[in-house]
C-alpha cells in the first residue's frame, strides 16, 4: 500500500521560548516518533548586526532596522557580500539518527560536539519508520518520497533461520537484537568502545552544532534540495524556521519561503 509522505509522517510538537525580542521554537520534533528534534540553544546578533557590518565601511551605525536597511540586506545577499552575515551565530542541539548526523557533519564550517558511546550507554533509542520510501526511478542516489511502502519480507540470520513479516516489524526486531548483543558483549567483559561497533545506523545520536549565518544559509540551500535525503531535509527545514524567527529579513532574501 502506498501513502503520500505527509500522511505517514505527522508534524512534531513545537515548544516556544522568548529570545530577546524574538519568539523562537526551543525544540521542534522532526519525525513521526517525536524523538528526533532540533532545539534552539542560543544565538548572537540580529538583522541590524548585518547592516552595521556593512555600514562600518562608512563609519556609520544604526540601532533600528529601517526600510532602507532592509533593501541593503537584499543587496548584500543578492550580490553575495556574505562576510557581513558571519557576525551572526546560532547554536542548536540536534537529536537525529546516526546516518543523518554523518551527512550533517560533512558541513565542516560548523562546530560540533557529540555524545560518545565510549563513555555512556544511556538513552539508546532507534529511528523506526512505519513506512519506507522506494528508490527513485531516475536518480540512483535518491529515494521517491511521493509514495511509501511497508512490504512483507523475510529476514535471514547467520544461523539460517528466517523471520517473515512487514518491513517495519523486522527493522524493530533487528534493533532489539542489536541492543541485546551489545549488552551481552559488555556483560561478558568487552569494552564499550568495541561493543558499540554492532549498533545500527538507525540509532539516535545527540550533538551540539554552532554555525554562523552565512554557512547556515549554505547548509539550508544544499539540504532542502529535492535530491537530499528526506530525513536531513527535515533538519534543514527546521533550522530555517529557527533562523527565520531570529533574522527574518535575511532569511527572506537568502532563501525565501519554506512551508
Amino acid at each position: 500500500m502506498a501513502l503520500h509522505l505527509a500522511q505517514a509522517y505527522q508534524p512534531g510538537v513545537i515548544k516556544y521560548m522568548k529570545t530577546d525580542s524574538h519568539t523562537c521554537s526551543s525544540r521542534q520534533y522532526l519525525y513521526h516518533d517525536n524523538d528526533g528534534f532540533v532545539e534552539y540553544v542560543q544565538h548572537m546578533g540580529d538583522d541590524t548586526t548585518i547592516v552595521n557590518a556593512a555600514r562600518v565601511s562608512f563609519g556609520k551605525q544604526v540601532n533600528k532596522l529601517s526600510d532602507k536597511d532592509k533593501k541593503l540586506i537584499k543587496y548584500l545577499v543578492s550580490h553575495k557580500h556574505t562576510s557581513t552575515l558571519e557576525h551572526n551565530v546560532l547554536t542548536m542541539r540536534f537529536r537525529v539518527p546516526m546516518f543523518v548526523a554523518r551527512q550533517h557533519m560533512r558541513h565542516r564550517t560548523w562546530s560540533f560536539n557529540e555524545i560518545s558511546r565510549r563513555y555512556t550507554s544511556i538513552d539508546m533509542t532507534m529511528y523506526e519508520p512505519d513506512m519506507f520510501r522506494i528508490q527513485h526511478s531516475s536518480n540512483r542516489q535518491a529515494s521517491d518520497d511521493k509514495n511509501l511502502i511497508n512490504p512483507l519480507c523475510t529476514s535471514s540470520t547467520a544461523y539460517g533461520t528466517g523471520i517473515s513479516g512487514q518491513a517495519s516489524a523486522l527493522v524493530k526486531k533487528h534493533h532489539e537484537s542489536s541492543i541485546l548483543l551489545y549488552e551481552s558483549l559488555m556483560a561478558s567483559g568487552v569494552c564499550r568502545e568495541q561493543a558499540r561497533g554492532i549498533l545500527p545506523q538507525n540509532m539516535y545520536t545527540e550533538y551540539i552544532g554552532t554555525v554562523n549565518l552565512n554557512n547556515l544559509i549554505k547548509f539550508i540551500h544544499l539540504r532542502i534540495h529535492d535530491g537530499a535525503q528526506w530525513e536531513i531535509r527535515r533538519v534543514a527545514e527546521t533550522c530555517y524556521h529557527i533562523a527565520k524567527s531570529l533574522w527574518p529579513d535575511v532569511l527572506d532574501s537568502a532563501v525565501g519561503g519554506i512551508s
